[in-house]
Parts: C-alpha cells; sequence; structure tokens
C-alpha cells in the first residue's frame, strides 16, 4: 500500500495550477497551598536529565463499579496514562506504575518519603479515585517533592465516566507544567487522514482522536478523498481539502454537526487552508487563470481577499500567533522556499537560505520558531521567524507535514513514504514517540488545549 503525502499532493496540484465536545472535567476545589520554594525547571536552563519521576497505581476510597469500568481497575490505568504521557515528554523517567509498593487511600496524603525516596525518584505523583453517588467519577492529582518531603501542588477532577482518560491527561499537564514551567499540551487531540486500501484505489477518512491515539473515530466516511485537515482555535470546525468534481476544493467541517460546507463559491482550484489564530478567517490557495496566490476569507465564507500577487505558486500558509504575520512558501525565485509577510499581504520577504526546498511551514504557538518540512531527504525541520538558527529534527526516513503541540514545545508529522505513521518529536529533547492509529495516517493537524 502506497502513502501519498500532503507534500506530493502539492506537488500535484502546483502542476494542475500551472495548465489550469462531551461533558467537560471541572477542577475540584481544594485547600488553597502556600507557594513551594522550589522553582519549575526550565527548558533550555541546564536540564541535562530526564528527572526520575515514581507513580504508585492510584487507590480508590472503595471499590465501585461504574460505566467506564470498577474504580480500582480505573486507578491502575489513569496512573499508566499519567506515566506514558510524561515519559513521551523526553523530560521525565517515570518509575512505576508496576513494581512500586502499592499506596492505601489514606497515604495519597500522607505518603511513605522513606520508601519513595529509596527508589532514586526526585518527585512522587500519587491520587485516587473515586465514584459519586451522582454517577461522576473524582480523580485527584498530587505532586510531592520527595527530599523536602513537601506537597508541590494539587488538583481534583470531576468528570462523567466517558471522560475518565481526560482527567488523567490533565493530572500529567498539572504534573508537567508544575515540573517545568512549560504549557500543558497532554488533553489535546489529533485530527488527521486516515488511509487504508490499495495505491490506485486509496481511502482517505478525516479521524479525529485524543493525542496519544486513544478515543479514536471517523468523521467522514470515505466517499471524499480528505486531505489537509485543520482544526479551528475555537474547536468548533475542521477545514479540509477533497475533490468535487475532480476539482481540489476547501470544505469547512462542524464539528458539532457533522455537516460539511464550501469554503468559497468559486470556480476554481482552492487547497491549503489554516486558521487565522482568532478562528474568524482561513487563508488558503486559489488558482485564478494559471496563478495560484493566497487568499483569506471569513470561515462563514464571503468574497475573498487576495494577499499574494506574483508570478508561480504561492501556498502553505500559516499565521503568527498574534495574528500580525504569515509564514508561506513560494517557487516565485525557480525553488519552494519560506517567505514572511505581514497579515495584509505587505512587506514580503524571503527567509530561507539554507540550501534545497522548503515546504509545509508552520509557526509555532509561542511565535518563536517555524517549522517547515525540507524538501531535500524530506525531514522536519525549525528555525527562527527571521530564517535564522535552522535545525533539522528528524533523522532518517521520510517525514514531512509538521503540526505544533498548543505549548510550542513539541512537533508531531507524518513518517514514512508507503505507508503513513504518526510520530511527535519534542524540540528541545529530540526524544521522538509513535502515535498508534488503526490503519496508515498521514497530515496530522493538532488541536488548542482543551476546555
Amino acid at each position: 500500500m502506497k502513502h501519498v503525502g500532503p507534500l506530493k499532493i502539492l506537488v500535484a496540484l502546483v502542476a494542475l495550477c500551472a495548465v489550469a465536545v462531551p461533558a467537560q472535567a471541572q477542577q475540584l476545589p481544594v485547600p488553597a497551598l502556600e507557594p513551594a520554594d522550589d522553582e519549575p525547571i526550565r527548558v533550555g536552563e541546564g536540564v541535562t536529565a530526564a528527572i526520575p519521576i515514581a507513580i504508585p497505581y492510584m487507590p480508590t476510597p472503595q471499590p465501585a463499579d461504574t460505566p467506564a469500568g470498577n474504580t480500582v481497575a480505573l486507578g491502575r490505568q489513569v496512573a499508566e496514562i499519567v506515566a506514558a504521557d510524561l515519559a513521551g515528554s523526553g523530560l521525565f523517567t517515570p518509575m512505576g506504575p508496576a513494581g512500586l509498593r502499592p499506596v492505601a487511600y489514606p497515604q495519597v496524603t500522607a505518603p511513605d518519603f522513606g520508601y519513595f525516596g529509596s527508589t532514586g525518584a526526585q518527585n512522587l505523583v500519587q491520587g485516587f479515585v473515586q465514584a459519586n453517588a451522582n454517577g461522576t467519577i473524582t480523580v485527584g492529582c498530587y505532586l510531592y517533592d520527595i527530599a523536602g518531603q513537601v506537597e508541590l501542588t494539587r488538583q481534583g477532577y470531576v468528570v462523567q465516566p466517558p471522560e475518565w482518560r481526560r482527567a488523567a491527561h490533565r493530572c500529567a499537564d498539572t504534573i508537567y507544567t508544575r515540573l517545568t514551567g512549560e504549557g500543558a499540551y497532554f488533553d489535546t487531540r489529533i485530527v488527521y487522514v486516515s488511509e487504508t486500501g490499495p495505491a490506485r484505489r486509496r481511502i482517505k477518512r478525516l479521524a479525529i482522536m485524543d493525542y496519544d491515539g486513544a478515543n479514536h473515530r471517523f468523521l467522514t466516511n470515505g466517499q471524499w478523498t480528505v486531505l489537509t485537515p485543520r482544526f479551528a482555535p475555537n474547536q468548533q470546525t475542521i477545514t479540509f481539502m477533497t475533490y468535487q468534481d475532480e476539482r481540489p476544493r476547501v470544505m469547512v467541517y462542524e464539528l458539532d454537526s457533522g455537516r460539511a460546507r464550501p469554503l468559497v463559491d468559486q470556480p476554481y482550484m482552492t487547497f491549503a487552508p489554516r486558521y487565522s489564530p482568532d478562528s474568524r478567517y482561513i487563508i488558503f490557495s486559489m488558482s485564478v487563470n494559471g496563478n495560484t496566490d493566497i487568499y483569506r476569507v471569513p470561515v462563514s465564507g464571503g468574497r475573498p481577499q487576495r494577499l499574494t500577487n506574483a508570478p508561480g505558486i504561492d501556498t502553505g500558509g500559516s499565521y503568527s500567533p498574534d495574528g500580525s504575520r504569515i509564514v508561506f512558501e513560494s517557487d516565485r525565485g525557480g525553488t519552494q522556499q519560506l517567505y514572511v509577510m505581514n497579515a495584509d499581504g505587505s512587506g514580503q520577504r524571503r527567509i530561507s537560505f539554507g540550501g534545497g526546498g522548503y515546504a509545509t511551514p508552520v509557526w509555532s504557538p509561542r511565535g518563536d520558531l517555524i517549522a517547515f518540512t525540507k524538501t531535500g531527504g524530506f525531514r522536519i525541520g525549525v528555525m527562527s521567524p527571521n530564517g535564522s538558527g535552522e535545525r533539522i529534527l528528524t533523522g532518517g526516513g521520510y517525514a514531512e507535514g509538521p503540526t505544533w503541540a498548543p505549548n510550542g514545545r513539541a512537533v508531531m508529522f507524518t513518517r514514512g513514504a508507503s505507508s503513513g505513521q504518526l510520530w511527535y518529536v519534542d524540540v528541545a529533547s529530540g526524544v521522538t514517540r509513535r502515535v498508534p492509529t488503526p490503519l496508515g495516517g498521514s497530515d496530522p493537524a493538532w488541536s488548542p488545549l482543551r476546555d
């Protein structure tokens, strides 16, 4: 089975153009805590090794059956998810849950620091899972400094049973942000293209899942070929490209209703959509009279505003997080290179000068970096918005189509030229991790942090 990546699709389009939400977790009220004396570990300020952290299984005050399973089993699963999240960041080395001594419910707020200190861990995560009389589940999450024998933070989440995994991710986010000073990113989703079937009859469906591959479901049934899906920052819609009457066309999919509609009512090829940070606009490429430029239009539709007007192909636009600038790719100089312009199309200038071709640029949510595909060898890289500090993040093997985690710390991408897989890499540590999908996958888009 042959995977055809979004960049190859774009190359084909370039040639064509030349001729033609559920119940949400709620914070459980907890006692006010005194500020801890220790400061969070700042990325890039001397972090040289992963932090050893103990994460035992989480007990329950009373075993009880719920629609999501027994609270004893849920306590084990929550701890495993927290450990997997932290390990995947590359900044922590979890100890446990398996192999650690069981924790009794009263010990959740009175840890055995001597025992956990003997494991070599610096920090300890403990918690509990409790079934409530109204049918909800409470997940408690506590972080301790073992050497100082002090509680650093605690959070509680009351969720409907189907949302228990979100509570686990939010617990991991709490630990991650407290110890690193970084923004959270585990309680997020991924929309991507699920692929199956032979190369000539490839079925490409829109799919959505948690960032770690759980809670997977299909949004389209395969009647359309779906490409380049993008999450709206407000998480109400998804835009993507499909083929309608054998013509590339940008669509907008409403997550609540499941309805999809064309972005613009134009007789031209439209592709490569992406949202503005405020979710009000979509920039996209449109081919008119043999020239392809970047346009802007309200998400609700309307008359497109042209932003570029240069000979050749301008495409792949991505806004800066403040909405003031747009990075895009263009072959106006003879090869695919990266350019930056103001949001109104003024001030266009080239920023990539490292040799070879550059494509699929995406601005970091922090604003400090732009991720891209280096077409020579198909690798994922990053550079500053002025073009300096270019750095390749992925080694051998076909990789393309980066998308940023909402904290600007990790980049997810497609790996594999024949059967696509989803991977992500921590930009600072370089640790990579595969995201499981039931079928082949390509062109992921990372959601913002969920409300």
